[in-house]
C-alpha cells in the first residue's frame, strides 16, 4: 500500500526519512515543508556516533559523510593564557571514552547538504525507472498552520490557506516543534521542555593563525564555558555557554537576534579568555543564534496520525552529541515499521514508539546536577575542576573500547521490507 505522507521540517530527520521511504515503497507520494526559504545550512559541528555511521552505511551514504568530516583531532582545555591544561584525543567509531571529538565529526550544514541531494538523486532515480507521478517534493517557505483529525488521515491547513489530506503527518521541525504543539496541545507541548538549566550562543569568526586541528575549551569565572572549533575550515565556530541565568537574558529570547547578542556580550565580556575577539566577532557576526538547553520528553511519540521525529520528540541536548543518531534512528526505526506493517500506520507509529525508547532512554541520562559540575563559579572551582579534567585525560585509555568491540550495529532492529544494503 503506498502512503500520502507530509514530513514538516527540511532538517536531517525530513529527508532521512524521506529516502527510507521512498526505498521501501516507490509508490509512497512524500512532501517536504520548510518554514525557512532555502535549506538552513547554519549550525556547529555534529557526531556521527553509536547507531549513526551504521544507518547511513546502509543507506550508501557513509563515503559520501567521510568525504566532508571535518578534521578535529581532539579537545584541549587551556587556561585564562591560553596554556594546555588537559588533553582529550578523537574516539574512534566504538570507542567510549571522556572527551568532544569523534571519529566522524561533519558541520551540520554539511550534512543536511548531503542528505537533501541524495533525496533529489534518488527522486530523480525512481521517477525514470516506475515512471511514476509518486515520489519526493520540497516547498519552502511553507509550513502548517492547523490539524484535523479523523480515523483515516489528518487534514492540513499550510500557512497560504491551501489543505491537503494525508495518511500521516510527520514532526521534524525540531526541538520548538510549532506542529507538535499542534497536535498534542500547547500545554503538554510545553510541558515535555525540560531545561538543563544552561544558555547557550553559537557563532562563527574568522579564524586566526595559531588555531589547528584542536577543539579549545575554557572555563571562566561565573559559570561560564566558552568553546572553539576550528578543525580544517576558514572560520571557527565559537560556543558560549552558562549557567547563570539573568532576567535580560531569559528576555531576549523573545526578541531581534540583535537583542540577543546584546545580551550574551553582556554576560561574557569580562570572561578571561580572548574575550576582546570573541565579543567583537559575535557583534559583527550573520549566522548567531542562541537558545536555552533541554531535553524534549513526551510521554507518546504520536496521537492518531501525527508523529514526533528527532528533536521534536526527543531531543538529547547538544551536550550528549547523540542528537544526530537519535534522529537517524527514528527515521530507520519509523520507515521500518511503517513498511513492515502496511496499511496499519497507527499500529506502526505504536512499535515505533516502543522499539524507540531505549535509545531514547541511553540518550538522555544527563541531569542538570551532573552537567552543573562542569560549570564552577569560583576560580578555586575552576581550578579543581581542571585538575579533574586532567587526571581523566592521562587515564582516558582505561575508558577506551577497541573499535573491534564496537556492537551498536548489534541493537539496530533489522528491517529486510526496507530494502537497504546489509
Amino acid at each position: 500500500m503506498s502512503l500520502n505522507i507530509l514530513i514538516v521540517g527540511a532538517g536531517i530527520c525530513g529527508p532521512a526519512l524521506a529516502m527510507l521511504l521512498q526505498k521501501t515503497n516507490p509508490q509512497n507520494n512524500i512532501k517536504i515543508v520548510e518554514r525557512f526559504p532555502s535549506l538552513r545550512l547554519a549550525g556547529q559541528q555534529v557526531d556521527l556516533k553509536t547507531q549513526a555511521p551504521h544507518i547511513l552505511r546502509k543507506m550508501g551514504l557513509m563515503d559520501e559523510i567521510k568525504s566532508r568530516c571535518v578534521n578535529e583531532t581532539g579537545l584541549e582545555m587551556v587556561d585564562s593564557k591560553g596554556k594546555q591544561v588537559a588533553f582529550f584525543g578523537a574516539s574512534a567509531a566504538g570507542e567510549s571514552r571522556p572527551g568532544l571529538t569523534s571519529e566522524h565529526e561533519i558541520m551540520r550544514g554539511d550534512m543536511v547538504q548531503v542528505l537533501y541531494d541524495a533525496s533529489l538523486k534518488q527522486d530523480a532515480e525512481v521517477r525514470a525507472t516506475s515512471g511514476g507521478t509518486a515520489g519526493v517534493t520540497y516547498e519552502f517557505g511553507q509550513t502548517i498552520t492547523a490539524l484535523n483529525q479523523s480515523p483515516n488521515g489528518v487534514e492540513v491547513t499550510f500557512l497560504d490557506g491551501q489543505q491537503a489530506r494525508y495518511d500521516l503527518v510527520v514532526a521534524a521541525d525540531g526541538q520548538g516543534s510549532r506542529t507538535r504543539r499542534l497536535a498534542f496541545g500547547k500545554e503538554v507541548s510545553d510541558a515535555s521542555f525540560k531545561s538543563l538549566g544552561i544558555h547557550g550562543g553559537y557563532f562563527s569568526i574568522p579564524r586566526i593563525q595559531d588555531e589547528g586541528s584542536l577543539a579549545r575549551g575554557h572555563l571562566a569565572p561565573g559559570s561560564r564555558m566558552i568553546m572553539t572549533r576550528t578543525s580544517d575550515r576558514p572560520v571557527t565556530g565559537v560556543l558560549l555557554f552558562t549557567t547563570k541565568a539573568s532576567p535580560t537574558l531569559n528576555a531576549a529570547y523573545k526578541e531581534s537576534i540583535e537583542k540577543q547578542k546584546e545580551a550574551f556580550i553582556e554576560m561574557f565580556r569580562d570572561s578571561d579568555w580572548q574575550a576582546d575577539r570573541l565579543m567583537a566577532g559575535l557583534a559583527a557576526s550573520e549566522d548567531f543564534y542562541a537558545h536555552e538547553l533541554g531535553q524534549v520528553k513526551m510521554d507518546q511519540l504520536s496521537t492518531g496520525r501525527v508523529v514526533l521525529l528527532g528533536d521534536a520528540g526527543y531531543c538529547p541536548s547538544p551536550f550528549t552529541g547523540l542528537g544526530t543518531n537519535l534522529c537517524l534512528m527514528g527515521a530507520y526505526v519509523l520507515a521500518g515499521e511503517l513498511a513492515r506493517q502496511g496499511n496499519d500506520v497507527v499500529g506502526a507509529l505504536k512499535s515505533y514508539d516502543e522499539k524507540m525508547r531505549p535509545f531514547i532512554d541511553d540518550c538522555q541520562q544527563y541531569s542538570p546536577g551532573t552537567l552543573s559540575l562542569f560549570f564552577p563559579s569560583s576560580r578555586l572551582g575552576i581550578w579543581s575542576m581542571l585538575q579533574l579534567l586532567r587526571a581523566v585525560a592521562k587515564m582516558s585509555g582505561l575508558f577506551s573500547r577497541s573499535p573491534k568491540e564496537d556492537e551498536h550495529w548489534k541493537r539496530i532492529p533489522e528491517y529486510p521490507e526496507l530494502k537497504l544494503t546489509s
